[in-house]
């Protein structure tokens, strides 16, 4: 869930944010775990239920329970934010139409590392479109530092030559990078567009949207139509529509009504940590020296990116 692209506005918190305690690092943490974990559950039954079908049905469920949220709220979709909406939602629904397509070639580990590159996408995007949000050396060093470890992650294979490279896994991750392409572009596009006001809750029912009426009907076409209704997939099924697209969008907004932002970003630098030792762990994935080597590269890019304002207090 890309409940870290769409920050709600100073017009929509109701409290002054203030430092972080120990409610709101735990929190954290396990909302950290929480999206981790959303990959390897795709994976971990993509032979019973398509990743792609998954994705699309769970925005579904989320979309319903979001609206019953919304209308509670008396809250209704602004008329002039539709274009950007529209933008928003067809970005998301990109997003996860690679991610599912990358769970089939690739580690799910791989997965959360690549998409998780998101944020220097973001900066890069906003850098040239927000004079306010310019890089500074600092951040270009991040950048710069990043993409380094996306190369030497791609290698793979403890050095092998690229004659023994798995293709496809290698094709996966291209998938998954390009996934946080898209997730970087749908920052960009809600920052420099009216629904940088608008509230979260509209905005994330734009993505649920278009992740529904655009992924069910690829789902189709391309043949990722099967799902068991078994236990253990209609387990996956509650954690993925309740607990990721849903209660964890939800809570992660509660805290931004409490907390510094800046602060809590930090923590998502722990979701594809998390990523890399449950898909060892939970799928029994082998994760080569460079592909280790290269995440610490992009994570440590990623940092040098997202602390400005932190760096700045």
């Amino acid at each position: 869930m890309n409940s870290l692209t769409t920050l709600p506005t100073a017009s929509h918190r109701t409290t002054t944010p203030g430092q972080l305690d120990s409610r709101a690092v735990g929190v954290m943490t396990l909302l950290s775990l929480t999206w981790s974990l959303q990959q390897i559950s795709l994976k971990a039954i993509a032979d019973q239920a398509s990743p792609m079908l998954m994705v699309a049905l769970r925005s579904a469920v989320a979309l319903l329970l979001l609206a019953v949220l919304m209308h509670r709220r008396g809250e209704m979709p602004g008329a002039g934010r539709w274009r950007p909406g529209i933008a928003v939602g067809a970005l998301f629904a990109i997003e996860y139409l690679l991610v599912a397509e990358a769970l089939r070639m690739t580690a799910a580990s791989h997965v959360v590392v690549f998409l998780y590159s998101a944020p220097i996408f973001a900066a890069l995007g906003l850098h040239l479109r927000l004079p306010a949000e310019r890089l500074g050396t600092r951040q270009m060093a991040g950048i710069a530092l990043a993409f380094a470890g996306i190369a030497l992650a791609f290698m793979g294979g403890d050095g092998a030559s690229w004659d023994h490279v798995d293709r496809r896994a290698l094709l996966g991750d291209g998938l998954a990078l390009l996934a946080g392409i898209a997730w970087g572009a749908t920052t960009v596009t809600i920052r420099c567009s009216s629904l940088s006001t608008a509230p979260a809750t509209e905005t994330l029912s734009y993505q649920l949207l278009g992740a529904f009426v655009l992924l069910l009907p690829a789902a189709w076409l391309t043949g990722q139509w099967h799902f068991e209704p078994s236990a253990i997939v209609w387990a996956h099924f509650g954690f993925q529509s309740l607990v990721v697209s849903f209660a964890s969008f939800l809570t992660w907004f509660w805290l931004l009504r409490r907390y510094l932002a800046s602060r809590l970003g930090v923590f998502s630098f722990l979701t594809p940590l998390f990523g890399v030792v449950l898909g060892v762990g939970l799928l029994g994935e082998s994760i080569e020296a460079t592909f280790v080597a290269g995440s610490v590269l992009v994570l440590a890019g990623i940092a040098l990116v997202s602390v400005r304002e932190a760096a700045r207090r």
